[in-house]
């Protein structure tokens, strides 16, 4: 049985192995590092929305996801009952008022690195957003998390807080290096 079994896989390798120098002798590019698939996130249970997986996650520390959820759903709560919307409507309005849409790269030409403004991708974009408003709720001087995050998500969906001053700076710094948007790759 063990044979079998050695024997199955070595075929399996061997196919694969043809399938590769008949790539190869085709003159294809074979990529020695295998594609990852960007795993797909699942809808979270409350509001059936992706976003707020992602949310989640980034609010999660040591694996906790539980707590993480917790934080998160009393957050929205409370942002509702403040604001009196929606309160997935007032986090979707903060996170647009958040997203950059230009960043600076580093890019070395000629011995001296330029800071090149850049155009962000929209997937970079809401990453971003997220990662900054979890981080500057975290730097706030309220009691607990909920609070921290609740109020992080009231102000920057006014267009306030330190989330939305760290995407302006962003854009700032890519408006001061519009000179050199001419060394994009």
């Amino acid at each position: 049985m063990c044979t079998q079994t050695a024997l199955r896989s070595f075929k399996a390798l061997w196919s694969s192995t043809k399938d590769i120098t008949k790539l190869v002798k085709e003159g294809s590019k074979v990529s020695r590092k295998g594609h990852i698939p960007k795993r797909e996130v699942m809808p979270d249970a409350k509001y059936n929305d992706r976003v707020v997986t992602k949310l989640i996650n980034n609010v999660m520390l040591d694996g906790k996801k539980g707590v993480a959820t917790k934080i998160v759903y009393d957050a929205f709560e409370i942002v509702g009952e403040t604001s009196g919307n929606d309160p997935l409507e007032v986090f979707y309005q903060a996170l647009e008022n958040i997203m950059p849409t230009l960043e600076v790269k580093a890019r070395r030409i000629g011995g001296a690195n330029y800071q090149v403004p850049m155009e962000v991708r929209p997937e970079r974009r809401q990453t971003l957003g997220l990662r900054w408003l979890v981080n500057f709720s975290r730097a706030r001087g309220e009691k607990t998390m909920v609070e921290r995050l609740s109020k992080e998500i009231l102000d920057a969906s006014n267009n306030a807080g330190a989330s939305v001053k760290r995407k302006e700076e962003m854009h700032r710094a890519a408006e001061a290096n519009k000179a050199f948007a001419h060394y994009r790759y």
